[in-house]
This record gives structure tokens, sequence and C-alpha cells, in this order.
């Protein structure tokens, strides 16, 4: 006689839990993988440079290499990180959009979230430009909707949307990808700020952007040349 078997039961993933200095180690590498493709996948030093840039960063981070290693150490066997091969330099490489389960558009939104904090359609739209281009305000809040509904099979929701800060226009969104949001943190961050003012402020930190972006691959330039035993170009 044969005993009828029960059907395997399904387990929903874990949700994904990163700590700050992951989250920016991450969201850095999803950054350089669009804007510098030329200097991708970021080795150690390159990396750190993008992790403690003074621009389209909130919070300004300060790390070590050795916080990045630790970092990069977490996020590999989460498959959200892996080493590139072919270099004699050990480089690194993000695996997000696989590793978490979402669409690229998803992806890119929740890497600038990850990288410069609370924001709303229209900055995530403005902010996403070099990233990806959104045809509209309403296509980013339809992938925002969808991140925040994520049902529990997929891991749960990445996204919340925040209560409406006293003289701002706008809701502006978070991730989750650290764990419940601290809304008194927030507010003293400075979540009274317009949308208007923020979309200035959004142009200016694209300016230092670039000049920082810059000042990377002139480093990148200098140490090839220092390897190869060459000047530099402009240097007699």
């Amino acid at each position: 006689m044969t005993l009828p078997t029960s059907a395997p039961t399904s387990t929903a993933p874990e949700p994904i839990t990163l700590t700050p200095i992951e989250a920016r180690v991450l969201a850095t590498l999803m950054e350089k993988a669009r804007t510098v493709p030329d200097s991708y996948p970021l080795s150690l030093n390159t990396l750190l440079l993008g992790c403690n840039q003074k621009s389209s960063r909130d919070p300004v981070m300060e790390l070590t290499e050795a916080e990045i290693t630790t970092a990069l150490r977490a996020l590999t066997p989460l498959n959200l990180v892996r080493e590139s091969s072919g270099s004699r330099v050990t480089r690194y490489e993000h695996n997000f959009q696989r590793g978490v389960g979402v669409p690229e558009q998803s992806a890119v939104l929740l890497g600038l979230l990850m990288l410069r904090g609370p924001q709303t359609a229209a900055e995530l739209r403005l902010n996403a430009e070099r990233w990806y281009r959104f045809a509209d305000i309403s296509s980013v809040e339809g992938f925002l909707d969808e991140l925040q509904e994520r049902s529990a099979q997929k891991g749960g929701p990445l996204v919340v949307k925040l209560p409406r800060a006293p003289g701002a226009r706008e809701q502006r969104w978070a991730h989750l990808l650290c764990g419940p949001v601290d809304l008194e943190a927030i507010a003293a961050s400075g979540g009274n700020a317009s949308a208007g003012s923020s979309s200035v402020a959004a142009l200016t930190e694209r300016v230092a952007q670039l000049e920082q972006e810059l000042a990377q691959l002139q480093h990148t330039v200098r140490s090839l040349c220092a390897e190869l035993g060459v000047s530099p170009p402009g240097q007699a």
C-alpha cells in the first residue's frame, strides 16, 4: 500500500537586510556600471573613491578599505556582488537585478534611493537620467508602486512612501533594503525641503558628480601610466 505524499511547500525568500555600508558599496557599483562603464568593474581603490564621494551621496561617508572589504565579503554570498576575473587587480561588479529579482527600472530606482536617500518621484526621474531614461513621472511612480506592493512570496516590499513633510508638495520614497525607515532621522536630515529646491540641488550635484568622476578617471590614468613606466598625458 502506497501512502499518499504531501505536496512540497514553498517558502518565501528571506527579506534582504543590508547595513548602510553594504548598501553604499552595492549602490556605488550600480552607479558606476552605468555612468563610467569604461572603468567598470571597479578596483577596491576606485570603489573606495566612489563610496566616499561628497556629491550625490546622502549621507556622505568616510569609509575605509577594511570596511568596504568587509561589505564585499557579506554581499558576495547574497549573490549581489561578484569578483571579476581576467585582471591583475581584483575588480568587483554588482549582480543586483538578478540577486534581488527586479527589472532594470526598479533596480535603478532602488540604487538611487540607496545612494541619495529619500526622494520624490520627480527627483528620482531627474537623478536617473544617466542611469535610465524614464518616459515620465507616472512611469517612475508605477515601478515604485510595484516595489511597495511586492508580495511576501517575492521577499516583501522594497520601498515605502513616506508621510508628506510639512511644507512639501510631494511625498518622498525610501528604500527598505536596510530595514524599516527611521522617520525621525529623515525629518532631522532636512525633510522640509521642497521638491523645487531639491531639483536645483540635484542639478548642482550632477555637475559635482561629473567633476568627481573626471578626477577618478585621471587617477586611473596616472596609475596605469605608473605601471607602464610612461608619463601621463600632458606631461613631458
